[in-house]
């Protein structure tokens, strides 16, 4: 029955392409309502089912007693309300290609309120009924069958997309940057994103522009060209008005996803966002890295203090903590410890008799053996480390004393990693924004590859740590370092 209604609908859509973007996804969030509706009463007659589960478990008699008819009546007149708070957020918005862990998500929360609701109903109006567990079950059992069903109903409207266009945005390009390209290229490899680019076109010239929209139709045109003109963009915004074609651009120069937009003297005004970390954003981090460090001290405690005599016994000479001069916030040099994992021979370090023979086998070592590009070097095979220094270097327990430099204000928990001079020396001029921030003991870049990256990777990924900081996503981050640290690093040996 839902095929032939489909079917049916697609018939009367235009006829060069069987189902538009907006037709299609109106089509789909107006069925999402009766299917939550009848999901949400499935639920609760689930939970009725199963109500006995408890005392029967448990032996004891049932201390409540209400009608299936009573139930059902409590159940209309709440299921309205599932629908108004899922209308509330979001869940109806008109998208065909929202995630399904994303909406899973709103739906656990949007149920969660609505329990918090029901509970504070029935404290005051407790002749309803009195089962906690009828509620507790019926809570599960909505937020299992409503995200199945949406799961089961966007494959279908995916499947529809991909197989037989319905749904596909027509899209036409307009420019000849490497944005509009890269643009081009990623909507022809990701087609459940929904788009179908029909063309692309240098210059704004609406003759052609119309020739195409008679030829093969446009839902929507992006423009990424610095070069045209305001009075021919104008021009373009006003056909896509008339004839309903949405319009969109990428701007050239924003070199950040933050932005805030405001309108001063008449005229929009943008104004771009660096980074979160200012004013509470900064006292926040600061905050979580002082009770992070001194957490993970004393959790590592035990562990340090056995790698502290593992150094000592297999190389008695020089220290176990090695002090590396790197590159801090706004440049400032300090003291990076680490337990130190090479021969005190070979480590560079002034403190070190042999220095100058140091410092020139390592220069020897990375001409021979780096397996980095750009700035950075990373050593393949590197004989100067000792057998416990493998160890503790491949699963990163050389860099446990860095929570010191955490406490000592130097560095961040989570944060770009800090570099040598010689390495910054190296940077280019865009390379330098790594420095507007404290260096982390971890960050994006270690959790998504470590040493294996190479720096231009690097740098993109911190950038956008920079760009999108959040404590949620130092959180993160530091959870996933922990299963990072357990696997063998491509560069280490």
């Amino acid at each position: 029955m839902l095929q032939s209604l489909l079917f049916s609908f697609m018939d009367k859509a235009d006829a060069k392409i069987s189902f538009s973007m907006k037709r299609s996804e109106l089509f789909f969030s107006a069925l999402q309502v009766p299917i939550d509706f009848a999901m949400i009463v499935l639920a609760a007659l689930t939970a009725f089912a199963v109500r006995d589960i408890p005392q029967i478990l448990a032996l004891k008699p049932k201390l409540y007693a209400f009608s299936f008819d009573a139930y059902m009546q409590i159940i209309l007149i709440v299921a309205p309300l599932f629908l108004l708070i899922y209308a509330l957020e979001g869940l109806y918005a008109i998208r065909a290609t929202r995630r399904i862990h994303k909406e899973a998500w709103t739906v656990f929360k949007s149920t969660s309120i609505i329990l918090v609701i029901i509970i504070v109903s029935i404290f005051l109006k407790r002749e309803w009924f009195s089962s906690r567990f009828i509620i507790l079950a019926g809570w599960g059992f909505v937020v299992v069958y409503v995200v199945f069903a949406r799961t089961l109903l966007r494959s279908l409207q995916k499947w529809l997309l991909v197989k037989r266009g319905i749904g596909r945005h027509r899209v036409l390009l307009i420019g000849t940057n490497g944005k509009i390209k890269n643009l081009q290229r990623m909507l022809q490899r990701n087609p459940y994103l929904g788009y179908h680019v029909i063309g692309q076109v240098d210059n704004v010239a609406l003759r052609q522009i119309k020739e195409i929209r008679t030829q093969c139709g446009i839902d929507e045109i992006i423009l990424c060209e610095p070069s045209v003109p305001d009075d021919e963009i104008a021009k373009l915004v006003d056909f896509c008005e008339i004839n309903n074609i949405t319009y969109k651009f990428i701007p050239t120069s924003l070199q950040t996803t933050r932005f805030s937009i405001s309108i001063f003297n008449g005229e929009p005004l943008i104004e771009l966002q660096s980074t979160p970390l200012e004013g509470w954003g900064k006292i926040l981090k600061r905050t979580f890295d002082l009770v992070g460090a001194a957490a993970l001290i004393i959790l590592f405690a035990p562990l340090m203090l056995i790698v502290a005599l593992l150094i000592k016994v297999t190389d008695p000479a020089g220290p176990i903590i090695y002090k590396n001069e790197r590159i801090g916030s706004d440049g400032k040099k300090f003291y990076a410890y680490k337990f130190r994992y090479m021969k005190w021979r070979y480590s560079i370090s002034r403190d070190n008799p042999h220095f100058k023979e140091a410092l020139a086998y390592e220069k020897q070592l990375i001409t021979e053996r780096s397996v980095r590009h750009g700035p950075l070097y990373k050593i393949k095979n590197d004989p100067r480390k000792t057998m416990i220094g493998r160890f503790i270097e491949r699963y990163s327990i050389d860099e446990l004393p860095q929570f010191f430099n955490v406490l000592n204000g130097e560095m961040s928990l989570v944060g770009p990693r800090p570099h040598q001079e010689r390495e910054v020396e190296k940077y280019k001029e865009y390379h330098r924004r790594l420095l507007t921030i404290n260096p982390g003991v971890t960050g994006m870049a270690q959790i998504s590859g470590r040493s294996d990256l190479d720096f231009e990777d690097e740098y993109r990924l911190d950038v956008y740590y920079i760009e999108n900081w959040s404590l949620w996503l130092d959180i993160l981050i530091m959870l996933k370092t922990l299963g990072v640290i357990f696997s063998r690093r491509k560069n280490v040996s």
